[in-house]
Parts: C-alpha cells; sequence; structure tokens
C-alpha cells in the first residue's frame, strides 16, 4: 500500500509543509491497523502563490545537491511601509514570492489599491541579482497590487512616464496616463537575468481588476479605472490584452516580460508557466502519483477555482492518467469547505471543529483514509 499526501497551503492556517505533516500523521494512525506496512509519503505543493518559492527551491536543493540560503533583508510592503521579507538563493537561481514583500495579508489594515505597488519586489530581485543570481523563479500569488509590474521596474531603476515627460505617481491607478517606460537609469543586470514566472491563475490582464481587485479592496469605479490602467499599460508594452496569465499577480508578467523583451530583443528569456503543473513537474509528481495507490491532496477551500491549474485541479488530472498498472490511483481531497463537485470518484473530507487546524488535518486524513479502506475489494 502506498499513500502520496500532496497537498497545497491552507492560507492563513497552515504552510504546504505543515498540512502534508499533519495529514500523514492521520493516515498514518488509520492504517495502523489493517495496514501497518504501507508507506505514506508527503510531497508538499504549491501553485504559483504563497509558499511556492519555498517548494521549488527544496526541489531545486535536492536536484542539485547544493545547499540552499535564505537571505532576509530589508524592503517594502504594498503600500510602501519598511518590512522585512525572505527568498531563497540556490546556486544561481533565486526563489522569490511576490508576496514576500507585497503580499495582501501584510497590507489587511492598510488596502490601498489604486497606489499599492510592487517595488518591495524589485527589491528582492535586485538584491539577488547582487548575490550573483542568473535566474530568477517568482512565484505570483497573493499580491496586494494591481500595478502591472511597474513598481518592480521601479526598483530596477526603470520610471514610468506621462505625455509631457513626467515621472508617475506609484501604483496602479496613474497608469491610465501611462505614455512611455524611461530605462535611462535600468540596472541592466537585474533586468537581463532569466525569469520564469510561475502564475496561479490563467487571469488576462483586465482581471487582476475586475477578479482580483475586489479581494485588494477595489470598489466600483476603482475597478474600472484599474482595468483601464492594465489597456493602457498592455498598448504602450505592446502586450495582447486577451493573452492569459498576464493578469497574474495585479499584472506583474505584463511588465516583466516587456522589459526582458526589451532589453533581449526575443521572449526566450521571460517565461511564464502555469503553476500548478510547473511545481508537479519540478517535483516529479506525475511519477509520484502513478506508484501511488491513494493520493491525497487538499485546500482551504474547494471551489470554482479550484480544478482550473490550482494544484488540487493538477493533482487530479495527474490522478485521472492511466498508470499502466492494474489499479487506478484514487484521489482524495481535503478542504476547509467544498462549494463545487468534485471530481467522480474521488473520496473527499472536510475539516471539522478541533482544538488545532493540526488536529482538524489529521482527522480529516484518517476519516478519508478509513473511507479508502471501506472502498478496496474484500478477498
Amino acid at each position: 500500500m502506498r499513500i502520496l499526501v500532496a497537498p497545497d497551503s491552507f492560507k492563513g492556517t497552515a504552510t504546504a509543509a505543515e498540512a502534508a505533516a499533519a495529514i500523514a500523521l492521520g493516515v498514518r494512525r488509520a492504517l495502523a491497523g489493517s495496514f501497518p506496512d504501507a508507506t505514506v509519503t508527503t510531497l508538499p505543493m504549491a501553485d504559483g502563490g504563497e509558499g511556492t518559492a519555498e517548494v521549488l527551491a527544496s526541489a531545486a536543493v535536492a536536484r542539485r545537491g547544493t545547499p540552499g540560503q535564505t537571505i532576509t533583508l530589508p524592503t517594502t510592503d504594498a503600500v510602501g511601509r519598511l518590512t522585512e521579507a525572505s527568498y531563497v538563493l540556490v546556486g544561481d537561481e533565486a526563489f522569490i514570492d511576490v508576496a514576500a514583500a507585497t503580499g495582501l495579508p501584510a497590507v489587511a489594515d492598510a488596502l490601498d489599491p489604486l497606489h499599492a505597488d510592487s517595488y518591495g519586489t524589485g527589491v528582492l530581485i535586485a538584491d539577488a541579482e547582487a548575490r550573483g543570481a542568473r535566474r530568477i523563479t517568482l512565484g505570483l500569488g497573493g499580491t496586494a497590487s494591481i500595478d502591472g509590474g511597474l513598481g518592480i521596474l521601479a526598483a530596477l531603476g526603470a520610471a514610468a512616464h506621462d505625455s509631457r515627460g513626467y515621472a508617475l505617481p506609484k501604483g496602479g491607478a496613474p497608469l491610465v496616463r501611462l505614455d512611455h517606460i524611461d530605462t535611462a537609469q535600468l540596472n541592466m543586470k537585474a533586468g537581463m537575468l532569466d525569469y520564469t514566472l510561475v502564475t496561479d491563475t490563467r487571469a488576462v490582464p483586465v482581471q487582476a481588476a475586475t477578479m482580483y481587485g475586489p479581494q485588494k479592496g477595489a470598489e466600483g469605479e476603482q475597478i474600472a479605472l484599474l482595468a483601464g490602467a492594465m489597456l493602457q499599460l498592455c498598448e504602450v508594452t505592446g502586450t495582447d490584452p486577451e493573452a492569459p496569465f498576464m493578469g497574474a499577480a495585479g499584472g506583474v508578467p505584463i511588465a516583466l516580460s516587456w522589459l526582458s523583451r526589451t532589453l533581449w530583443g526575443n521572449e526566450e528569456h521571460c517565461e511564464v508557466v502555469p503553476g500548478g503543473r510547473f511545481v508537479a513537474e519540478a517535483l516529479r509528481l506525475p511519477e509520484r502519483v502513478a506508484e501511488a495507490d491513494l493520493v491525497i491532496t487538499g485546500e482551504g477551500r474547494f471551489d470554482e477555482q479550484s480544478l482550473t491549474g490550482k494544484v488540487v485541479g493538477t493533482v487530479a488530472e495527474l490522478a485521472a492518467e492511466p498508470t499502466g498498472a492494474d489499479k487506478p490511483t484514487r484521489l482524495g481531497i481535503i478542504a476547509g469547505s467544498v462549494t463545487e463537485d468534485t471530481p467522480d470518484g474521488s473520496l473527499v473530507q472536510q475539516l471539522e471543529p478541533a482544538d488545532t487546524v493540526t488536529q482538524q488535518l489529521s482527522d480529516a486524513a484518517a476519516r478519508l483514509t478509513e473511507d479508502f479502506i471501506q472502498s478496496l475489494p474484500r478477498g
């Protein structure tokens, strides 16, 4: 009996690693009587959202056999307040979550959707280049800004200007007046790094405002203003306004793709990838799912977005793929809430009240594993 535990983080309550450990504990408890020799393997997952940098850095350490270094430095949050943020450097590759400096939870008390920016993330990128990074892998989920990535460019020395040549204030709203981006003072070395942008959404540029603006505090006319700003940024940068993924992280891929294309003269040095599948490949998840009898995944809320490139959807797709084995891999899902239909044949458990989140996850995993055992053919 082989069981693989590959959850996402349960946002605000448990990291992917913490969730995986708690779920594995419940699985082992349920297996102790019937399958004491069963193998339970944990593989914390991510999809481009918070925690992606840690997961991918761990995979890089295992792949390269070299230790990673966690770098912590002063920077600014999405509303310009001084803060500290960390990233991981493995060899010449830096793994950074945009949410580390520009995340939503840190500014929940001071949401400013019109003027929040990604400058703090640009500080981390510049620091990584100074420490020898040649590639940046950027997890794009969980941001508080809708600035099209212009804050990152500002931290690298580029400046957004209006048609009169005046520098624009920070944030997304002023971009409705964007005429050109001045790169005279650009940190060329940082701009010419190889970028992999790991997205947790297929959003097009205007959806940075219309779909994700409300969770960042935007409402009514603010959403319309920010949507217009994204369209103006697309016009200036030559970005297709219908391009999927470009609306991730408040439009960060728009600016970074434009910068890389401008400096290199081609699109080969800035890659935008769907997060779930990219992380899965980095962790060799397809092979591990194929070897498992049961794979358990999970997230805080299973909703209409869960099967569209998120961790749960990616694991579900892999579990449904033919393996050539006598028995298909069974899928188990644990979630805080379930508001959409889950894949046919999957085992599902919602969290129930307990003293701690760890206990909730462990108990849900034990119940799910017991259901799996009961479903096995007898004899």
